[in-house]
């Protein structure tokens, strides 16, 4: 809305204000995070009242059985917070923030099914995996096809001119100087496995209070700065980073969800008050790697989204070996259960996983200086 307001500037001068994105930013991130610290205790009390309660998985009843009966669905509220501040602040018009937008909303509509049904049906498992991961693939599919289609208007810059905009279907290589891997049609897998790859590897780290919205907080930040570099033509020139035309914007949206996400762990951190679920997991989960995607950092992602990684590594690495040879790897996977059973009391646990994550995220904004 402010953003629009901007074109009556020749009439009250103050509104250029909103014209610049630095300004909209901080109010996107101010806002949310006022108004989920206000509306938070209500929302939680709502949800007590209408017994949206976290029903706890089998495994985890020994050392979480303190958890059960703690409010759920939390993603509502980060999810309309980050919605609200973009109808605000956000230029609808933009195309990436128009896909964002879409593919939170999208997945956020898939995690609600999910935990309703976990509320509804009293059964734990939820949604069954192979409809949610349609869902998920639906989603990232769609972005996937309009990035093919239409590619964004992206090149590199060589004596203060754009001098080439066919990076449509590729990525670029953390570390490496001007290297541009083309990938043709297999890119649109490729988005789609970021895509999914990223809300899952959230809601599996999901698992103690704070900890995926501690995590997902390091990498908005991080992925904040690398958008806003992305999009400006002279600091994409100096760092030698792919100018994506437009890309600033985005800037805007992940400032919503850093203030969301600072509101929510007012109530998320240890003891947590309420849990994000699924509608918050799935969904913020594809919006990062989305942005990553945007901005051609996929691979700069797995860096910055390193503990969400191996979190998603573990379960994979032990599902593997107890299939394959009846052995577990780990005490438990998701990692962060493994380094409970080995005696790590739940709040060191999440807070050397933070300190971790945003020594990640400080290494990849490293990586621009390297090029």
């Amino acid at each position: 809305m402010f953003f629009y307001l901007a074109q009556l500037s020749h009439h009250l001068g103050p509104l250029r204000l909103f014209q610049y994105i630095t300004v909209r930013t901080a109010l996107a991130t101010i806002v949310p995070l006022i108004l989920t610290i206000y509306i938070g205790p209500y929302f939680i009390e709502s949800l007590k009242r209408f017994r949206v309660a976290h029903l706890g998985e089998r495994d985890e009843l020994n050392f979480h059985a303190h958890k059960l009966g703690t409010p759920t669905m939390g993603g509502l509220l980060i999810v309309s917070m980050i919605s609200f501040s973009i109808l605000l602040f956000g230029n609808l018009q933009n195309r990436y923030v128009s896909l964002l937008f879409l593919v939170m909303v999208g997945l956020a509509s898939v995690g609600f099914i999910d935990d309703y049904l976990k509320l509804t049906k009293r059964n734990p498992k939820g949604l069954s995996a192979k409809y949610k991961l349609l869902g998920q693939i639906v989603l990232s599919g769609s972005v996937a096809a309009s990035l093919f289609i239409l590619p964004c208007e992206a090149g590199k810059i060589w004596m203060n001119e754009t001098v080439s905009t066919a990076y449509g279907a590729s990525i670029t290589i953390p570390f490496i100087k001007n290297v541009i891997l083309h990938l043709g049609w297999l890119y649109i897998p490729f988005v789609i496995l970021v895509i999914v790859g990223s809300s899952n590897a959230v809601n599996l780290t999901d698992g103690l209070d704070g900890l995926a919205t501690g995590c997902m907080l390091a990498c908005s930040v991080s992925l904040a700065g690398l958008t806003y570099v992305a999009g400006h033509y002279n600091f994409s020139s100096y760092l030698n980073v792919l100018y994506i035309r437009d890309a600033a914007e985005i800037t805007v949206f992940l400032g919503a969800m850093i203030g969301a996400l600072l509101g929510f762990l007012w109530f998320n951190s240890y003891p947590a008050e309420v849990f994000m679920g699924d509608t918050g997991s799935l969904s913020l989960g594809g919006a990062l790697g989305t942005v990553a995607i945007f901005i051609k950092q996929e691979l700069l992602l797995v860096i910055i989204g390193g503990i969400f990684v191996a979190e998603a590594l573990s379960v994979i690495i032990q599902v593997a070996s107890f299939k394959t040879t009846g052995k577990r790897i780990f005490k438990m996977a998701p990692l962060h259960h493994h380094f409970e059973l080995s005696g790590w009391a739940e709040p060191k646990v999440i807070v050397r996983f933070w300190i971790i994550s945003f020594i990640l995220t400080m290494i990849a904004l490293a990586t621009l200086k390297l090029r």
